[in-house]
């Protein structure tokens, strides 16, 4: 199938960018990477009265650096994010995370922000968000705002993203030395959506678990914390009591979609499984 038609602009500044998503509101669809938005258009799934294309704005694929964190601009490709040798040592998880994006022709254009913006539930960068307790940059011509990861994410492909916004970038804490991580997923075939995918960060001061964030892909309708794990967890040592007491926890608290292919209780049995291998490779 085709597109059906559409306006095209390709403001050459981020002023000029904002001000066409004031102008046109709803009616205005930006267009980053493209990996997702034109399947979508071709299918016509989406049908935007114009597309506005910031391809031209390459201070959004920029990477910057503050005290204690790090902001990632929303043009940045997965592709960079996979290969870059400080985001590793910085946030070693989106790293871990990023090979499973897909597969590499669409990891070399797909951008981080686009895929925030679109909020997929079977997408591995918003729960790396959650994960890491990071916040969305967000402008308008009202002015910028930060959205923390836990308010931004509101259900199936819908986020706190007003029609005249942009999203500017994804700002993520430096993590220091006592902070672990781990990233897994599983799918049928490797770049497919993911039938579950888990990403943990926590703190291992002496023998406990502290500051522990466990974040899920493909089991609701937006990216899941597992708060009822994560309470389990929390100043626990690590033991396989404690593994199988957060694994009950987290069978309780998840409602994974019915779908044809996956049912709910498959789903949820292989988010068991990740977490297990996770707190298994921590205790490791």
């Amino acid at each position: 199938m085709k597109a059906p038609d559409f306006g095209y602009v390709r403001p050459s500044t981020l002023a000029e960018c904002l001000a066409t998503l004031n102008e046109y509101g709803d009616e205005a669809q930006v267009l980053a990477g493209g990996q997702s938005l034109m399947p979508l258009m071709n299918f016509r799934l989406a049908k935007p009265g114009i597309l506005v294309d910031i391809g031209g704005l390459p201070e959004l694929a920029t990477t910057r650096w503050e005290t204690d964190h790090v902001v990632i601009g929303a043009l940045t490709t997965h592709d960079t994010i996979a290969t870059s040798d400080t985001i590793r040592e910085q946030i070693p998880l989106l790293s871990d995370a990023a090979p499973h994006v897909a597969h590499v022709a669409i990891r070399s254009r797909g951008t981080i922000g686009g895929s925030i913006a679109l909020a997929d539930p079977a997408a591995e960068w918003p729960a790396c968000c959650l994960a890491l307790s990071a916040e969305i940059e967000l402008a308008s011509l009202r002015g910028g705002r930060r959205v923390p990861a836990d308010e931004f994410f509101l259900g199936l492909y819908s986020t706190d993203r007003q029609a005249d916004e942009l999203v500017t970038g994804i700002r993520f804490p430096m993590l220091d030395d006592r902070r672990a991580h781990t990233f897994d997923e599983v799918s049928r075939r490797r770049g497919d959506f993911a039938i579950a995918g888990l990403a943990l960060s926590c703190d291992l001061v002496g023998p406990k678990f502290k500051d522990i964030r466990v974040a899920l892909l493909g089991v609701g309708d937006r990216p899941v914390l597992a708060r009822g794990a994560m309470s389990v967890l929390e100043d626990a040592e690590p033991s396989d009591a404690t593994t199988e007491t957060a694994i009950e926890a987290l069978s309780a608290e998840l409602r994974p979609p019915d779908d044809p292919m996956y049912p709910p209780d498959y789903r949820r049995q292989v988010a068991c499984v990740l977490l297990r291998r996770a707190l298994n490779k921590l205790m490791g």
